[in-house]
């Protein structure tokens, strides 16, 4: 009897020493819960993720409450050092303008536009920055409700670093932030990309940020975007990839950099990567979820396309798998 419990103790402890839980970014999410559960059947490893926002996953792994956070927000090397991190991407996605207005398809929003919904300068639908763009569609004078995150998010952070850039008004006022107090009186705040899309689908005339996998599951309407060079571009996984391509994420740097707003015909503006944080000090559970992540670049990319990210080129991967190696996790 006895040594049938002292089975049954160690079975349940080599279950829990293949457990890896994170938590953070809600970006990522749907992408991260498909390859989880793919590598669970694959492996028989359990791995759980929680979306809590960057800026929670951030805190959860400073403070040693998970194994790895997920953060859109890149961290610089100071601040990994400070905290004892490693930093690495894992995918690549975008932020689209979903909104709602019964009948109306393809709406096309200028830089300008963009910028002057999120200041709370534009109150209704006919505003003549929207309406110069979209003559034909006959756009109703409906109040103009603006949908913007509530919790701290590497979205926001993303969001506003694209707005930093197209806005002098709102660099010099707002700058690039993970969570604000929101200007205007015409916005409701909500948590988490799935909380966005809740709203969004729940408001009538209301139009917000969210990553494009939210609004595509959820059947949102998605703005076509005035890029850097003056170009309309469409939502859609070939214009993520071009964009994608003018990343410059170098180990030597932990991978810090922000894709936002790059120059191309063909690019869509609002595209940007998403990282993971692991611990420096917690050698063997590392290797545990590097593990994860490596079998997610062979194996994820099918799903990452099917739920409109963007995958990490095998050259990128390599320089990780380098990074993984220099910092001996691998």
């Amino acid at each position: 009897m006895l040594n049938k419990l002292l089975l049954i103790i160690v079975f349940i402890l080599n279950i829990n020493a293949t457990d890896i839980n994170g938590s953070g970014a809600s970006f990522p999410y749907s992408v991260y819960q498909k390859w989880l559960k793919q590598y669970n059947n694959q492996t028989g490893i359990k791995v759980e993720y929680i979306k809590k926002g960057s800026s929670n996953g951030i805190e959860d792994i400073k403070n040693r409450v998970v194994n790895f956070a997920g953060s859109d927000k890149p961290l610089s090397s100071k601040v990994l050092n400070e905290n004892g991190l490693y930093q690495f991407p894992s995918v690549v996605g975008a932020i689209v303008m979903g909104y709602n207005i019964p009948s109306k398809h393809n709406i096309k929003l200028s830089r300008k536009a963009i910028a002057q919904i999120a200041l709370g300068n534009i109150k209704y639908w006919d505003d003549k920055l929207i309406f110069d763009e979209n003559k034909n569609m006959n756009l109703p004078h409906r109040k103009l409700t603006f949908i913007h995150r509530a919790d701290g998010s590497g979205t926001t952070y993303n969001f506003t670093y694209f707005l930093s850039k197209i806005s002098k008004v709102w660099k010099e006022s707002y700058g690039i932030q993970k969570s604000l107090s929101w200007p205007g009186d015409h916005h409701i705040g909500g948590n988490k990309n799935s909380g966005i899309a809740a709203l969004l689908k729940q408001t009538p005339y209301s139009i917000g940020y969210i990553d494009y996998s939210d609004a595509k599951n959820n059947s949102i309407s998605m703005a076509i975007v005035q890029n850097k060079e003056g170009f309309y571009i469409k939502p859609s996984l070939k214009a993520f990839q071009v964009s994608s391509s003018k990343a410059n994420l170098d180990p030597k740097e932990d991978f810090n950099s922000i894709i936002i707003d790059p120059s191309g015909k063909d690019s869509y503006p609002m595209v940007a990567a998403t990282f993971i944080l692991i611990p420096k000090e917690k050698i063997e559970m590392n290797k545990k979820i590097i593990d994860f992540y490596d079998w997610s670049y062979k194996n994820g990319q099918d799903i990452a396309k099917n739920l409109g990210f963007v995958p990490l080129p095998y050259s990128l991967t390599q320089k990780v798998r380098e990074y993984w190696k220099e910092k001996d996790i691998k």
